[in-house]
């Protein structure tokens, strides 16, 4: 049995864990992280980075269809789905190598196996039921993630019923697929298989698909959707799963009228649950409110010493928040002088076609919370550089403070709207105003130019449209 002692020990290496790791590291920290999976975390293993591999094909896939149209000749399309598998999981293992090397360039001592808090100040680590080893440190980070959350009665059985990670790796391609639930996940899976050729069904029980977005943008998502040969349902209930031997029937519930679906397979895409769970935190004054640990504004929980980041505290549960939460706990620990996270700041991007982007306060929000609004819009249509691309669906929509013209929020749809969401997510951080966005000069011919022209459209100066 291993004993050693470090500044910090983090239990998790996914993108908030090893991160933190990595920062601690630089500041001079002698540090170490427990994984008992995977370097890099879901996200990068089972997540964000595999399923935008596997989006990439489909992408190239549709535009081979469509090379007619920018007077091109590819034949008639077809695709390996082992292939296209493979390709993603081998994007997924470059970059879990990329991090544990990494971590070795930091010195950071990676430790492999299950850690759990063992009072404060300790971490215990066990592997495939042995004993690892006891650690001290004067800090530890929680960054054990989330996993699928699973309904009751609609369980997940990886035949029939999937999660995301046999959706990620298919033996064959069923004909037909329903998916439960439209947000970021389901949408993306949703948009993969219907470009494949298998008939899509979506089924959301918000009033509108993406029901996190501005309205407007759910509204415009929801016409492509359906103009691709997706069926959706909007406020619809799925009551039971009739599983059989090589389908499923699903029973859907809409204003007190039953429906009956038979598909091949199911995708349970419903959020995800905190692991909060077998961490230890019940050795320590780690309080747990609804699931998720609680922190304050520099992510330190009430137990001195003990720190949580990630998709194990409050939301937005997404990667790159759990990373600068890694940095804003490290650097707090190491003393400097460091501003908590503003979350209207965080971006959030779904890759499906076309591309949904958006940072800040939609405009049903920003009205409820009192502001009066300056609205300004964009469509894909007016843009030189869309419509060379062929590309012309989607817009761009900005909203303002109508007294102190403070960019509220910003929302896409569109051609690569998940690249262009930074340049306001930036001028959020620098708390521009429309009169900074309006001086700012944009390249010609970018897309980029119809974040220009929504800011003016704003204020009722739109040039091109």
């Amino acid at each position: 049995m291993a004993d050693e002692s470090f500044d910090l020990i983090v239990i998790g290496a996914g993108p908030g864990g090893y991160v933190a790791a990595i920062r601690a590291a630089q500041l001079g920290m002698k540090a170490a992280v427990v994984e008992k999976a995977h370097l890099g975390g879901i996200c990068l293993n089972w997540g964000c980075i595999p399923t935008k591999a596997l989006l990439r094909s489909t992408d190239v896939y549709r535009e081979i269809k469509h090379a007619k149209e920018y007077g091109l000749s590819a034949g008639e399309p077809g695709f390996d789905l082992q292939a296209i598998v493979k390709r993603s999981r081998g994007v997924a293992a470059q970059l879990a190598a990329g991090v544990k090397h990494l971590l070795k360039k930091n010195k950071v001592t990676v430790i492999d196996g299950h850690g759990r808090l063992d009072g404060p100040g300790k971490v215990k680590v066990e592997k495939d039921g042995k004993a690892v080893g006891t650690y001290a440190a004067k800090h530890v980070i929680v960054a054990t993630g989330a996993r699928a959350r699973d309904l009751p009665g609609l369980e997940a059985d990886g035949k029939l019923v999937w999660t995301y990670r046999q959706a990620m790796t298919p033996d064959v391609l069923p004909k037909s697929l329903l998916v439960v639930g439209s947000g970021a996940i389901g949408i993306e899976f949703a948009s993969f298989y219907n470009t494949l050729g298998v008939k899509t069904t979506v089924v959301e029980v918000m009033e509108r698909v993406l029901p996190v977005e501005d309205a407007e943008i759910s509204a415009a998502a929801l016409k492509a959707f359906k103009a691709q040969g997706m069926d959706v349902r909007v406020s619809t209930n799925v009551k039971e799963l009739k599983r059989a031997e090589n389908s499923v029937t699903v029973v859907l519930e809409k204003g007190g009228k039953l429906e009956e679906v038979t598909v091949d397979r199911v995708i349970m895409a419903v959020g995800v649950v905190p692991n909060t769970e077998d961490v230890g935190l019940d050795t320590t004054k780690v309080k747990v409110e609804r699931g998720r640990i609680k922190t304050d504004a520099f992510l330190r929980t009430d137990e001195p010493g003990v720190y949580a980041i990630g998709d194990v505290v409050a939301p937005p549960l997404l990667a790159h928040k759990a990373s600068h939460e890694a940095i804003i706990c490290v650097e707090k620990i190491a003393g400097l002088d460091v501003h908590p996270m503003d979350t209207r700041n965080i971006p959030g991007c779904t890759y499906c076609t076309p591309q949904v982007a958006s940072v800040g306060l939609t405009e049903a929000k920003a009205k409820e919370l009192g502001h009066a609004v300056k609205v300004g819009r964009f469509p894909f249509v007016g843009n030189g550089k869309a419509i060379a691309m062929g590309e012309t669906e989607g817009m761009v929509k900005t909203v303002f403070d109508a007294k102190t013209g403070e960019l509220l929020g910003a929302h896409m749809i569109g051609a690569e709207v998940t690249e262009l969401i930074q340049g306001y997510v930036v001028g959020k951080t620098l708390e521009t105003t429309e009169a900074e966005l309006m001086h700012t000069v944009f390249a010609h011919p970018t897309l980029s130019e119809m974040m220009h022209e929504s800011v003016l459209d704003a204020y009722g100066r739109a040039i091109h449209f």
